[in-house]
């Protein structure tokens, strides 16, 4: 499902030149603080046994607090997609990100 994702969505960056992924410091400052808070999460309902992954569907490589490499892309991976179907869109009809967001720092 995560190349799904990624196919969906990463072609954005180089059709609408959104240029997400070359401000990918600023990509990270947006993602990594909420995801962390919900790795935590993953991590604290896994320890008291409310949450689990299906070993036998996992590729069986664990990060810390016994979390799957593919919660870890999750939480990396979808938050880009939004972050770039965002741009995509404000980018294709920019009175949006006006509208929303204030001037186009672009221009």
């Amino acid at each position: 499902m995560l190349a799904f994702t990624v196919c969906g969505s990463f072609w954005l960056e180089f059709v609408l030149k959104t240029s997400v992924l070359r401000r990918w410091k600023r990509a990270l400052l947006s993602i990594l603080p909420i995801s962390t808070l919900f790795l935590i999460w993953d991590a604290y309902a896994i320890a008291q046994g409310h949450w689990f992954f299906n070993r036998d569907r996992m590729l069986g490589i664990y990060g810390p607090f016994d979390i799957p490499l593919e919660e870890f892309l999750f939480f990396i991976i979808v938050p880009m997609a939004a972050i770039l179907t965002i741009e995509g869109v404000t980018t294709v009809k920019p009175h949006l990100r006006e509208k929303e967001f204030g001037k186009d720092e672009k221009k």
